[in-house]
């Protein structure tokens, strides 16, 4: 996804994820945080990190950071890489989600504004579509703090890569 190719027919990660199974209301169901564990898999970094993802539609995808030491720098404050890391996986996710089966992605571009610092709890992407394009996705992921003030805005761009 963001640093690189998958091939995504050949993990079967897509038909186990991110088909979109229709409820009573006929929106996408979320995806099982079983299932969910899967798409971060394809990230090691992620894993590495300690993101966990929520849940993910194309409309939605919800995963968090939780503060610890070794994420921080000077201060006890959570370190911006590992803020803009979880945006970038986070958002990646939703850019993923709504692309046809397989199809992968990668960022092509991103911006974020930081709003205030972490000291502690947990920190929450919450990342929507913008654009969906033939070619290109945009995502903008929401930071929020345990508190849900808001932490951080991440506006990246998903080049669509075909399968």
């Amino acid at each position: 996804m963001t640093s690189g190719v998958i091939d995504l027919a050949t993990s079967g990660v897509h038909d186990r994820c991110m088909s979109p199974a229709s409820g009573s209301s006929g929106e996408p169901e979320p995806t099982p945080r079983a299932h969910a564990h899967d798409l971060l898999t394809l990230m090691p970094y992620a894993v590495a990190l300690g993101i966990e993802l929520e849940s993910a539609t194309p409309d939605l995808a919800v995963g968090h950071l939780d503060w610890a030491p070794e994420r921080c720098t000077s201060g006890g404050v959570m370190h911006g890489g590992a803020l803009m890391a979880l945006a970038d996986s986070v958002g990646a996710i939703c850019a993923f989600a709504g692309l046809p089966e397989g199809a992968g992605t990668a960022t092509t571009s991103s911006a974020t504004n930081m709003f205030r610092a972490v000291r502690e709890g947990r920190v929450t992407a919450r990342a929507r579509p913008l654009h969906r394009g033939r070619t290109l996705i945009v995502v903008e992921t929401e930071l929020t703090d345990s508190r849900g003030r808001p932490v951080a805005k991440v506006t990246q761009s998903q080049a669509v890569l075909a399968g």
